[in-house]
């Protein structure tokens, strides 16, 4: 007998049943197939949702198959055809539960399979030099991951010191699924070692903040240029004189949520202001999607992927071997292995451990 969850989740499946085909339809109307303004984004939301209409179909297609072998039973009077009936309804019954399954799999997690872009941005927390390494391994750990999944790792900013570490590290993640794994990394990472400097052989606790936020295309955040004031002025550091005689810097503020981005990297204006553009895209765009999360499930928010840069949510132990992720309670003693980008068990252990709390949230 189905339960009052999989009740909600059937009318849920039968509205996105309606809405595709209304899509569909719109698609096929030339006046409305004509506008590339409208038609990319509902091709878009046509992809999101094929995945989990088809498996809702061929569910229905086993339910359907179910009743009218059941409807058989009662009716016939033919034992072979009775037996073979039952066993029909046992067949379909089963193939029916198992895509029932995948079905509540797919509407759970289908938000986050859509999103193939990322930026994160790594910086030091507490731990000085050592706390700068650490921001190094963690980019390296999950650039090594990226190259394994063969997603493009696009640095668009990082700001270096002098014995190796990085002071700051802002970089785009491209490839299918990199928002379902990396989406939980945000939060606070604390590294226990001896650090490379230490002569004593003394263990130091430094610490690191990483953010991981979508990437949005232009079409998907419409950021309207006055509420965007543009700051230029000559870039410092490093690239000797020839960048400070051109006004490259750029500093971006988006007036409604205060966010700000400065971008100094390159001595070209225009490549400048097109990576802080991306940038500024992304903050604004997660900064209204967690306001949006947060109004829709706020015990989901708190528990997982909030991305809330104070919140420790993982502890790395170099003289054990031992990762713990704070937030599931899992502890791995293969610390030497995921930093070189071998994070699949950590990965597939924190999508569980969410799968199952959105499914009690729905």
């Amino acid at each position: 007998m189905a339960s009052d969850q999989d009740h909600r989740i059937l009318s849920k499946l039968d509205e996105l049943d309606q809405r595709y085909r209304e899509i569909e339809a719109k698609i096929l109307d030339p006046d409305f197939s004509s506008d590339h303004s409208k038609l990319i984004p509902l091709t878009k939301e046509q992809g999101k949702l094929r995945p989990v209409v088809s498996l809702y179909r061929e569910y229905k297609k086993a339910t359907d198959g179910v009743a009218q072998s059941r409807e058989l039973v009662a009716q016939s009077d033919d034992a072979e055809l009775v037996t073979f009936a039952q066993m029909e309804i046992a067949e379909l019954g089963a193939k029916s539960d198992q895509i029932l399954q995948q079905i509540k799999d797919a509407l759970v997690m289908a938000d986050d399979a859509v999103i193939d872009s990322i930026i994160i941005e790594i910086r030091p927390g507490t731990g000085g030099d050592e706390a700068s390494l650490f921001v190094r391994d963690l980019f390296e750990m999950y650039s090594r991951y990226a190259e394994k999944n063969h997603w493009k790792v696009e640095a668009l900013s990082i700001s270096g010191m002098e014995r190796g570490g990085l002071r700051e590290v802002i970089a785009s993640i491209k490839g299918p699924g990199v928002w379902s794994a990396l989406g939980y990394e945000g939060g606070g990472h604390r590294v226990q070692r001896v650090p490379e400097t230490e002569t004593q052989g003394r263990i130091h606790t430094s610490a690191a903040t990483v953010a991981i936020m979508p990437e949005p295309e232009e079409l998907e955040i419409n950021i309207a240029a006055n509420d965007v004031v543009e700051h230029v002025s000559r870039a410092g550091g490093p690239g000797g004189q020839s960048v400070n005689k051109l006004n490259s810097a750029i500093k971006l503020e988006h007036i409604p949520t205060g966010i700000t981005v400065s971008m100094r990297e390159e001595k070209s204006q225009h490549k400048n202001r097109a990576k802080a553009w991306r940038i500024l895209r992304s903050r604004v765009y997660e900064h209204f999607l967690t306001m949006e999360r947060a109004e829709r499930d706020s015990q989901r928010k708190a528990m997982i992927g909030s991305g809330d840069r104070s919140q420790r949510i993982r502890t790395y132990n170099f003289p054990q071997n031992r990762l713990t992720d704070h937030r599931i309670n899992l502890t791995l003693y293969s610390l030497e292995k995921i930093m070189t980008g071998e994070m699949d068990e950590l990965i597939e252990a924190l999508k569980t451990y969410d799968k199952q709390q959105r499914l009690e949230n729905l």
